[in-house]
């Protein structure tokens, strides 16, 4: 059974930084994306970054792009999510998603929620003004 676990989130002041993990189980991880998400009060759900273990690509929403990088730690079945310099706009719930067939991740849907095939529970980050 596919299982995802996210976690780290909190509360942090406008400017501060955040790492949130993703701990992946039941799959090999050596053939995965795994893409984080959050969903904002009132508002969908949106793609944040993914990473993929097919072609190593990586890939970021334009609102968090140069503050947020993605990272795995393939020994440890674990994808980071390192936030810095975070605003209060980042204010959401976090989630991590995996997708079992990374090939068809790609620039034009790592974005789709529609992509993914399991997905953990969320982490929340507040960021105070």
């Amino acid at each position: 059974e596919v299982q995802l676990q996210a976690s780290g989130g909190g509360l942090v002041q406008a400017g501060g930084s955040l790492r949130l993990s993703c701990s992946a189980s039941g799959f090999t991880f050596d053939d995965y994306a795994i893409g984080w998400f959050r969903r904002a009060p009132g508002k969908g759900r949106e793609g944040v970054s993914c990473i993929s273990s097919n072609d190593g690509m990586t890939y970021y929403a334009d609102s968090v792009k140069d503050r947020f990088t993605i990272s795995t730690d393939n020994a440890k079945n674990t994808v980071y999510l390192q936030m810095n310099v975070l605003k209060p706009e980042d204010t959401a719930v976090y989630y991590c998603a995996a997708v079992m067939s990374p090939s068809r991740i790609m620039y034009t849907n790592w974005y789709d929620p529609m992509e993914y095939d399991n997905w953990g529970q969320g982490t929340l980050v507040t960021v105070s003004s």
